[in-house]
């Protein structure tokens, strides 16, 4: 694929996510009786996932120190 057409769609994919996640916050979509507001889904995905980042993280230093024991 052309690598212009590449960015090309890569940004009117960016652009589009962006406009459906603040047009779907201001404008209160629902369907079925469910709220479709995707920046809020968005932002609880992002902080599950700093959370999950942060526990390996100390998962990590804790293996780290238990190798440093052994020597």
């Amino acid at each position: 694929m052309n690598k212009w057409l590449e960015i090309l769609l890569g940004l009117v994919i960016l652009i589009g996510t962006i406009i459906v996640g603040v047009m779907s916050s201001a404008h209160h979509w629902v369907l079925l009786g469910k709220d479709l507001n995707f920046l809020h889904a968005a932002w609880i995905f992002l902080k599950g996932g700093l959370f999950w980042f942060a526990i390996l993280i100390g998962i990590i230093f804790i293996l780290i120190g238990i190798s440093e024991l052994e020597d």
